[in-house]
């Protein structure tokens, strides 16, 4: 009979089995390795492109609140203009009724009659001057009277005076401001 040695068969096929399972888990270990740089590289592209995102809002955000900043610095400004206005127009009511009377009164007073004094204290109103005659005393109270901006003209004082050698009526009237008329606080005397 023949024996055969099938020993060295074995021996081989075992070193042919245990190549290709070291063959085998290398190119697993090679293919999850790669998977894994894949997967890392990918993710870091990820973190990259978040990074570049939060850069693009913070400056966005930069951007926004510097107009914000301008917005208020506009409307503080927008305040400050408007209370001015509101100082003009207030300055130009009070302006109105002292100058629009004395207009008025400018208007009233016939020739040969002439204002020395003019005192505005709250709603009474009192004029001093002279006159050639006691007539154009009369004719200006009667025209003060009919005026809109006038009420309760009242004679004071009318007597005779000598100016510069010539004979004239000194008057002094004192009256009331119609109520509808704007009153200047505490106006100073004007002197025409």
């Amino acid at each position: 009979m023949i024996k055969i040695n099938l020993l060295p068969l074995r021996a081989t096929k075992k070193k042919e089995t245990a190549i290709q399972q070291f063959v085998i888990a290398g190119l697993v270990v090679v293919v999850i390795a790669s998977v894994i740089c894949s997967l890392y590289v990918v993710k870091r592209m990820q973190v990259a492109a978040a990074k570049d995102d939060i850069t693009a809002s913070n400056n966005k955000i930069k951007e926004l609140q510097a107009k914000i900043g301008k917005l208020n610095e506009l409307k503080t400004l927008k305040e400050q203009v408007r209370k001015k206005l509101d100082v003009l127009a207030q300055l130009r009511k009070n302006k109105t009724g002292p100058a629009q009377r004395l207009a008025s009164l400018s208007d009233l007073t016939p020739d040969q009659l002439w204002l020395t004094s003019y005192v505005e204290s709250g709603a009474d109103v009192k004029i001093s001057g002279i006159a050639f005659t006691e007539e154009l005393i009369a004719q200006f109270m009667k025209a003060l009277e009919a005026s809109k901006d006038f009420m309760a003209v009242e004679l004071l004082v009318s007597e005779q005076t000598v100016v510069a050698g010539t004979k004239l009526k000194k008057f002094d009237i004192t009256m009331k401001l119609e109520p509808n008329m704007p009153q200047a606080e505490n106006a100073p005397a004007v002197k025409k």
